[in-house]
């Protein structure tokens, strides 16, 4: 697929956006209404990953994308807002965020900046010594945390893996029905996260 379009969109109209995503299974819940938002650069070994893993296929994908949008004079880790991406075989556009990060303070009293979305991109910046641009979103209600626990030791136990086997330990979620703690970016975003055919080599 190839890039037919780029819209680009401002700081302001990210953070409107995110004030009105929705919890997946309660669609009246808007989890950002009453947080603090901002664009902030923060260095990737401060940021905390939820997941245990990098998949080396999707790392690659992100640096073609990355390369690809730098054609455009795009600067995939300072998107000062988002973007909405047409591709030419592809009938809806795609949006793309910064990476979201979500302040989490634990029962020990520890804080950590918890990757919500956009741990890939993370890592590539952590790999190529580059400071991010990452939408901080701060006073997450008590009673709706991201689902997974930050990894203990960081980046330093997150491993990368060509695939996951079937009893493969992703996240250590936070409760049983985790799926009830889950953002729906596009309540308020169109695709989020997709086409994942992007960039696939046929």
């Amino acid at each position: 697929m190839k890039i037919t379009r780029i819209e680009k969109f401002s700081e302001k109209e990210l953070i409107e956006k995110l004030k009105n995503v929705t919890m997946l299974k309660a669609p009246q819940t808007k989890v950002y209404t009453n947080t603090l938002i901002s664009l902030e650069k923060l260095r990737p070994e401060f940021l905390a990953p939820p997941q245990n893993y990098i998949l080396k296929q999707e790392l690659k994908k992100v640096r073609e994308l990355k390369w690809t949008l730098e054609k455009h004079d795009i600067n995939i880790f300072e998107l000062k807002g988002f973007l909405r991406i047409s591709f030419d075989s592809v009938e809806e556009p795609v949006d793309l965020l910064p990476p979201i990060i979500e302040e989490s303070i634990e029962s020990d009293g520890s804080l950590h900046l918890i990757i919500n979305d956009g741990m890939h991109r993370v890592y590539m910046a952590l790999r190529e010594w580059v400071i991010p641009e990452v939408a901080l979103i701060r006073g997450i209600p008590k009673n709706l945390p991201y689902y997974a626990f930050p990894v203990p030791g960081g980046w330093n136990s997150v491993e990368e893996r060509e695939d996951l086997p079937p009893d493969y330990l992703k996240k250590w979620h936070r409760i049983s029905d985790y799926h009830s703690l889950y953002r729906n970016f596009n309540s308020a975003f169109k695709n989020v996260g997709g086409p994942r055919e992007f960039f696939q080599k046929s």
